[in-house]
């Protein structure tokens, strides 16, 4: 099994490499789109600011090559923004694999959201053996708006879309890599889809 961990220049990779090595398997950093195209599974990391973020994956080529991915990929937080339509963070458009806006929390709640929160409405395979209510860690300022591809929600000052899934590929807002027993055993769904 290759494990490909996409590398624009953001990202907390190296947990996201310890995740996997916990699971047995050795996850490479790549920016070459053949090594990214051959990958069995493709992780898509992000932290950091999304219109910045975008130019990197511009630079690269690499906005073409991820919407053209044809195995299970996995976008994490910013990843999975950036797997939107567009963020209102740098007014970017995104790769527009999901069909969904994400914006900014309000100021009438603490941000960004920081620490632990539950998961709801879990509707996909990727959360196999994982309960209703459990809890992820995450760290945002920004959010994907409820929609059709919602495959779990959060709550913090409203219901948003923590997950998304369409055809083979699937974002979360959380970081699996971060979230304890419920987060692992997230990554090892995903191993076997």
């Amino acid at each position: 099994m290759s494990v490909v961990i996409v590398d624009y220049g953001v990202g907390n990779i190296k947990s996201i490499q310890f995740a996997f090595k916990r699971l047995g398997v050795e996850a490479k950093l790549s920016n070459d789109p053949a090594i990214i195209k051959a990958a069995d599974r493709v992780i898509f990391p992000g932290v950091g600011e999304a219109s910045s973020a975008m130019k990197m994956l511009k630079q690269t080529g690499l906005d073409d090559v991820i919407p053209k991915l044809k195995q299970p990929v996995l976008g994490i937080c910013l990843g999975m923004q950036l797997m939107c339509n567009g963020s209102e963070e740098g007014d970017t458009e995104g790769l527009g694999i999901f069909n969904a806006e994400v914006k900014r929390f309000s100021n009438k709640v603490k941000v960004p959201q920081m620490g632990w929160n539950t998961i709801t409405n879990l509707k996909s395979e990727l959360f196999n053996g994982i309960k209703e209510n459990e809890f992820m860690y995450l760290v945002h300022s920004y959010y994907a708006e409820q929609c059709e591809e919602s495959i779990a929600s959060t709550d913090y000052e409203f219901s948003y879309a923590s997950a998304l899934q369409k055809d083979n590929f699937y974002g979360v807002q959380f970081h699996p890599e971060k979230s304890s027993t419920a987060g692992e055993q997230l990554l090892k769904n995903f191993l076997e889809l």
